[in-house]
């Protein structure tokens, strides 16, 4: 049996059929209490606590450019080999707090 590959451009879309659009017309307007989600379990605070994140997630580089203080850069390289990906992940942990605390 052979491999069928197909590709799509996420920015151009095809256009839903009459058909898709009725679909999803009928489930905007169902009330949740009539939605079925017996295949799909609750996710309750046991599973959130065994929960990890992808392991398999990577995100995407962004060459940039900008000023740092020199002495935050002195510290940065004084710690070693990956400075650039410290600073990375100082700003990640900031960025993550900070989205904690707008929810």
């Amino acid at each position: 049996m052979a491999t069928v590959t197909r590709t799509m451009d996420l920015t151009n879309p095809p256009a839903l059929t009459e058909e898709q659009k009725s679909r999803l017309k009928k489930l905007a307007e169902m009330p949740d209490d009539e939605i079925d989600y017996s295949d799909i379990p609750p996710l309750d605070d046991s599973f959130w606590k065994n929960a990890v994140r992808n392991p398999f997630y990577k995100p995407t580089k962004t060459r940039t450019s900008f000023r740092v203080d020199s002495d935050v850069l002195a510290w940065l390289k004084k710690q070693g080999k990956g400075y650039q990906t410290r600073m990375n992940e100082i700003l990640r942990n900031a960025m993550l707090s900070d989205l904690a605390r707008v929810k």
